[in-house]
């Protein structure tokens, strides 16, 4: 079983920025790719952030890049979300995410929700104005 745990977030000003964590534990496959989902008051889930966990590139959704990061630790098995600049459109719960299957691109992350195998219980970020 795998377990996801998601921390850091919080209240923040527009502007501002917030750094969250996702710790992974369990009996992980040796190949996966992390991401981060966030779901606002009243919408669907949407795809922000996702990585591999052997490294290499990244994706990023278009509200987001450019002031979002997602980076790992895989000493301590940690995923990452930079926010800075951050909006009051912002303002989500915010879920760590894994999909174990092994697609034929390097380059290639799903955004969609139910691709994903695992996933954290989220955080709360909210930006004021």
């Amino acid at each position: 079983q795998v377990q996801l745990v998601e921390s850091g977030g919080g209240l923040v000003q527009a502007g501002g920025s917030l750094r969250l964590s996702c710790t992974v534990s369990g009996r992980t496959p040796g190949f996966y790719i992390n991401a981060w989902f966030r779901q606002a008051p009243g919408k669907e889930r949407e795809f922000v952030a996702a990585m591999r966990r052997s490294g290499g590139g990244s994706a990023h959704a278009g509200p987001v890049k450019g002031r979002f990061t997602i980076s790992r630790d895989n000493a301590r098995n940690i995923v990452y979300l930079q926010m800075n600049s951050l909006k009051v459109e912002d303002t989500a719960v915010y879920y760590c995410a894994i999909d174990t299957t092994i697609y034929e691109r390097d380059d290639y992350f799903s955004r969609q929700r139910s691709s994903y195998d695992y996933w954290g219980r989220g955080t709360q970020v909210t930006v004021s104005s």
